[in-house]
């Protein structure tokens, strides 16, 4: 189901401005003017890779989370695989994950030569299950790749307390500006990879990642991945390496961005509120996570009985939603020929694949955009039975 950026579309059947699932337009135009000049400041240098607007910006997002390094990445995917590498997860080692994430979070483990070990979740996050863990340690296990999913940190320190001495990476595309017990995304693993795709928290205006540690081993580690290899003398490639940086100009448009993340975050936090409200008593269940920690609400997403028929509802209302992940990674096809194991049978996981629903979620939603789609969900389900059947 396709999400609709702009806001400018009418329902047909009713002529109602469509809600869309997820919109970057508004919070682009509101920001229009520091964008231009982030543009305009870089377009007569000289220096569009490795300069000086990277590094700025590199540590103003390490100080950011909390960590003592930023390294820019081209993508999130790439942040990945380099932190892994930087870890030297490789051919024969094992990498803890799950199997309800975006699919890059896996290929990275792949891309090492490593096999994934995927372990099921918590019903109510869909988080790591950190009961799930010490059951698929074993002697080849190299990392665990956790992911913050949909905005939600996992609980780093329960993983840590069921694997001692095994490294952590977060997954935190889902998570700029989200805690844990105070600490900030970026700082609660080894190293924490984050994606800067357009659509994300704070994404840029085209790809874009970063790695945050506070591991001067890594750092170095990952820069020279990150650099075909170098490591300072340009021409001397000390290992096999990729060419995996994030530009300048990408780097200056995340300095603005970055210096308006809180109030992003603040705004969706305002959205689920009104959500949270509004939805109240109806048989959805909505968002969960650790009551010590802060939800960055990249997706407002809810376990929904009757999810196709509730989607064909919102549809005719003007109201876009979005399936997320509704396929595990070891049921796609990439894997049907491609080394993993689970620790068990993934129940947990598997069951939310069937409910689990993106409703409308960005900073700059009206309060009629958010009355519309409580109204469109509970007029569907006053039509059901009280438990939605």
């Amino acid at each position: 189901m396709s999400a609709v950026h702009g806001g400018s579309a009418a329902n047909v059947a009713t002529g109602a401005p469509i809600v869309p699932v997820e919109n970057i337009t508004r919070w682009h135009a509101a920001i229009a003017d520091e964008l231009r000049a982030a543009f305009e400041a870089v377009l007569p240098g000289e220096r569009f890779t490795l300069g000086p607007r990277l590094a700025a910006f590199e540590q103003e997002f390490a100080d950011y989370c909390g960590a003592k390094h930023g390294i820019g990445i081209s993508s999130g995917t790439a942040a990945l695989h380099l932190a892994l590498r930087a870890l030297g997860v490789g051919p024969g080692d094992e990498v803890i994950t799950v199997p309800n994430t975006y699919i890059a979070t896996v290929f990275a483990i792949t891309y090492c030569g490593a096999t994934p070990v995927f372990v099921d979740v918590d019903p109510r996050t869909a988080n790591m299950d950190p009961t799930k863990v010490a059951a698929a340690v074993s002697p080849k296990t190299k990392a665990i790749a956790l992911v913050h999913l949909y905005g939600a940190c996992a609980d780093v320190d329960a993983i840590r307390a069921a694997a001692p001495g095994i490294p952590v990476i977060e997954d935190a595309a889902h998570a700029h500006g989200a805690t844990l017990r105070g600490k900030r995304a970026g700082s609660l693993g080894d190293a924490a990879c984050f994606s800067f795709y357009p659509s994300k928290v704070m994404g840029a205006l085209g790809d874009g990642g970063a790695i945050t540690t506070s591991s001067d081993q890594l750092r170095d580690a990952i820069k020279q991945l990150r650099y075909m290899g170098q490591k300072g003398t340009k021409h001397e490639h000390l290992i096999i390496g990729y060419q995996e940086r994030l530009d300048e100009l990408q780097a200056a448009f995340l300095s603005v961005k970055l210096r308006h993340l809180d109030a992003q975050v603040a705004g969706r936090r305002r959205v689920a509120a009104a959500y949270a409200q509004g939805l109240g008593g109806t048989p959805l269940a909505l968002p969960a996570h650790d009551v010590t920690g802060t939800h960055a609400y990249y997706m407002y997403t809810v376990q929904a009985p009757r999810r196709a028929e509730l989607v064909a509802h919102l549809e005719g209302q003007g109201v876009k939603t979005q399936l997320i992940y509704p396929h595990l990674v070891p049921d796609q096809q990439a894997y049907a020929n491609s080394p993993w194991r689970a620790s068990d049978d993934l129940a947990v996981a598997r069951s939310l694949t069937s409910t689990l629903l993106c409703l409308p979620m960005f900073a700059e939603l009206t309060d009629e955009e958010i009355a519309r789609v409580c109204a469109g969900v509970r007029s569907f389900y006053g039509a059901c039975k009280t438990d939605g059947t």
